[in-house]
């Protein structure tokens, strides 16, 4: 590739993972299906919505590509870039969420994206991101083990140390400070990765992708027909309340989107159908409630 800044391939790659997960994920589902919602906008941005609810397996599912451009880089992209701030720019990008039905089934989340922009002194930057963390309600050591270790092995062709680093960025990155607590188990995390070359990047950004789908789907199989009840299922409302908080407030993805976009529903599809919250929650010493946060959330080496 000899532009660097050629997206057109990463462009490529992103519509063929939007359809490889729509497919993958719709599998589970006997009716149920993806609302195609395609969107463009004046200044050249477009896109595609994915939007799957009361599936079988599935309550709701989200597979979102885009591909946008503007006149100024918004806030959220640029708390790493001070240099870039009101500069041109492009990005595009896909993100998962899919929240299921049965609550012993983890929450998930992909993201995968290339942004570049043109700085004040002439040259033209670019940068991925992106990354994979998983939401359970219910701890599996086998899962946890099997999650990390997939994603451990995306890492490994590209240096012993990826691993670790991006391991650890995702769990300060899913984090609640207002709760003092991780979101979920992690995965990677990663952003503004250029260092490597563009080659190089662009093929790690591909294998995190795969690795998600590999990750993700096996889990899901493995759990999708544990029994449950209403005990479960109010649990898992509580725990999504949290997920919407991080969100929310903290996501940069969201508030990059809310920032730049008019599509507010498409930005808001990753927030779970139903939550709650109830006041000063405290599980039963010794349930599988309390042993979420006991044993599973917070920063822990899984592999």
């Amino acid at each position: 590739m000899s532009d660097p800044l050629d997206s057109r391939p990463i462009c490529a790659f992103l519509e063929k993972f939007q359809q490889e997960a729509t497919d993958a994920l719709e599998r589970w589902e006997p009716e149920a299906r993806f609302r195609r919602d395609p969107w463009d906008h004046p200044d050249g941005s477009r896109g595609e919505t994915r939007v799957l609810e009361d599936g079988e397996t599935f309550e709701k599912a989200g597979v979102n590509f885009s591909d946008v451009s503007g006149t100024a880089l918004p806030e959220a992209a640029t708390e790493r870039h001070p240099e870039l701030a009101g500069q041109p720019f492009a990005a595009m990008g896909v993100s998962i969420v899919a929240h299921p039905r049965n609550p012993y089934v983890p929450t998930a989340h992909c993201n995968v994206r290339f942004f570049s922009a043109h700085a004040p002194d002439g040259t033209d930057r670019w940068w991925f991101g992106g990354g994979f963390d998983l939401t359970p309600y219910y701890g599996f050591e086998e899962d946890a083990w099997y999650w990390h270790a997939t994603a451990r092995d995306a890492c490994v062709p590209f240096g012993d140390e990826v691993y670790p680093r991006f391991k650890e960025w995702c769990d300060r990155y899913f984090y609640l400070p207002h709760r003092d607590e991780t979101r979920g188990i992690g995965g990677l995390f990663f952003d503004d990765l250029n260092e490597w070359g563009f080659e190089r990047t662009f093929a790690f950004m591909q294998v995190v992708a795969g690795g998600f789908l590999e990750g993700y789907l096996s889990i899901v199989d493995r759990r999708r027909e544990t029994p449950w009840g209403e005990r479960e299922r109010a649990f898992q409302k509580y725990r999504r309340g949290r997920y919407a908080e991080f969100n929310l407030l903290y996501d940069r993805g969201t508030l990059f989107g809310l920032q730049n976009s008019r599509r507010a529903e498409s930005i808001l599809m990753s927030l779970p159908p139903e939550c709650g919250w109830i006041y000063d929650y405290q599980p039963e010493p010794g349930s599988p409630e309390s042993e979420l946060t006991e044993r599973f959330l917070g920063a822990r080496d899984w592999v």
